[in-house]
C-alpha cells in the first residue's frame, strides 16, 4: 500500500463509505492478528477467546461505528487497540460471571469436578488492569490513553507521540508516571510488562 492510501481510505469511511472498511481490513489483517496476538498474550493459558476470534470480533465493531475519526494509521491503531482492550474485559466478566453461575447448569456439590486452580505467576488480570485504568483515566485521562496505545497497541513511544500530538519526550515522562501509578494499583505481578 503507497504511503496515505490507509489514510485515504479512513477518511473514504469516515465519510460514509461503508465499502472502505472492507477495502481497510486485507491491507492491515496482519497488523491486527499481531496486536491481537499481543493482548493475548498476557492472557492466561488456555484462554477461550482466540487471536482469529478477537480480530473478527474487532471488525464487527468497527463496522458498527458511524462516521470514525481517524486522521492516520496511529489512530486506527490507537481505535482498534481499545477495542481490543474492551472485547477482553467483556470476555473476562463473562467468564467470571459464568464461574459465579450466570447461565450454569447446578450440579451437586459432591459431584462436581475439581477446581482448575489459580492463573498462573505473572498472568495479568485484565478486569483489574481496565478497572486501573479507568480510575487512572479519571485522574489523568492522558496516562490512561498513553498505556492503551503503548501496552494494547504496542505503538513506539514516536508513534504515541504522532498519534497524540505530543513530544517524544513528553509521552517518555508520562509513560514512567503512568507505569508507577499502575505498579502501585496492581502490584508487581502485574507490572511485569513495562
Amino acid at each position: 500500500m503507497r504511503p496515505g492510501e490507509l489514510t485515504a481510505l479512513l477518511q473514504s469511511w469516515h465519510d460514509g463509505d461503508r465499502a472502505a472498511l472492507d477495502r481497510v481490513m486485507p491491507v492491515v489483517y496482519d497488523e491486527l492478528r499481531s496486536l491481537a496476538a499481543r493482548h493475548l498474550s498476557g492472557e492466561r493459558p488456555g484462554h477461550t477467546l482466540q487471536t482469529t476470534s478477537l480480530v473478527h470480533e474487532a471488525y464487527l465493531r468497527l463496522a458498527g461505528q458511524q462516521h470514525a475519526d481517524w486522521k492516520n494509521r496511529a489512530y486506527f491503531f490507537g481505535a482498534v487497540a481499545t477495542i481490543m482492550r474492551r472485547i477482553l474485559v467483556d470476555h473476562a466478566r463473562r467468564r467470571v460471571r459464568d464461574k459465579r453461575g450466570g447461565g450454569a447448569l447446578v450440579v451437586p456439590l459432591d459431584q462436581a469436578a475439581e477446581p482448575a486452580g489459580p492463573a498462573p505467576d505473572g498472568a495479568v488480570d485484565v478486569e483489574a488492569l481496565d478497572d486501573a485504568l479507568d480510575r487512572l483515566a479519571v485522574f489523568n485521562a492522558r496516562l490512561a490513553r498513553i498505556v492503551e496505545l503503548r501496552y494494547f497497541s504496542g505503538m513506539t513511544v514516536d508513534e504515541v507521540a504522532e498519534a497524540m500530538n505530543l513530544s517524544p519526550g513528553t509521552v517518555k515522562r508520562d509513560w514512567t508516571v503512568a507505569r508507577a501509578w499502575l505498579y502501585a494499583e496492581l502490584g508487581p505481578a502485574s507490572s511485569s510488562r513495562g
